[in-house]
């Protein structure tokens, strides 16, 4: 037997309604079950994946465009610099950064990294013309470019050889990142006519080195590698 929750008077079983005061009758196990239930959908809906063609076709019009956009402005509106080779080549080293993601997902990772490097070439190859010499491009720019290339080429091939731990990552990038800097202030110094040593490089390949030489005793001691491994969670 059940009463009314408003006016307490005795309900029968069938009544979905008190006849007094007209307060509806709900029953507890359905009011849970109705609570339940979800307020969302039961089936998620899928929406079509881009295909990568289509965005690298996008993305190529779009470069294109702006490109050629940029040229004609420079040609017949603001003809006084050529300021359109900043933005055609910004667009070039887009594009072939985008190209292996993309459109051709097939080429390896090695000529991949080349053409990066060919693209940054030409593209600081196109500022000379903004500048009064392109002596800072062929004795200072292009041969940086041409070392970060060979090292990140090398890199690659450390990666895809041997060991890909954190530790053997962080082993080979300090070794490299020691290699750049003291061939990039070489360079510089070739390029102002400074006799050849080493300044602020030399702080930079101690720093290396001396973590070259802590990471290289952690990956030939079992112990101690395990060690690190566990305390910091890879």
């Amino acid at each position: 037997m059940s009463y009314c929750v408003n006016c307490g008077v005795e309900l029968e079983a069938s009544l979905k309604n008190c006849p007094l005061c007209h307060t509806p009758v709900i029953n507890p196990n359905e009011l849970k079950d109705a609570m339940s239930l979800s307020p969302y959908p039961t089936e998620k809906g899928k929406v079509d994946v881009v295909k990568r063609k289509d965005f690298g076709i996008l993305t190529s019009i779009v470069l294109i465009a702006t490109s050629l956009s940029c040229l004609l402005l420079n040609l017949f509106v603001f003809p006084g610099s050529p300021w359109s080779l900043f933005i055609i080549g910004a667009c070039l080293v887009l594009f072939v950064l985008v190209f292996p993601a993309v459109i051709y997902t097939k080429l390896p990772i090695y000529i991949s990294l080349l053409f990066d490097g060919v693209a940054i070439g030409i593209y600081l190859y196109l500022i000379t013309f903004n500048t009064a010499s392109d002596e800072w491009f062929w004795m200072l720019a292009l041969p940086i470019v041409a070392l970060t290339t060979i090292l990140v080429e090398i890199f690659t091939l450390l990666l895809r050889s041997f060991s890909i731990s954190f530790l053997a990552i962080s082993l080979y990038f300090f070794i490299e990142a020691a290699f750049l800097c003291v061939g990039i202030e070489l360079l510089i110094q070739h390029y102002v006519d400074k006799p050849l040593r080493l300044v602020w490089s030399a702080i930079v390949l101690t720093v290396c080195s001396v973590i070259v030489v802590l990471l290289i005793t952690l990956l030939s001691i079992r112990r101690f590698r395990d060690a690190v491994r566990r305390r910091l969670h890879f």
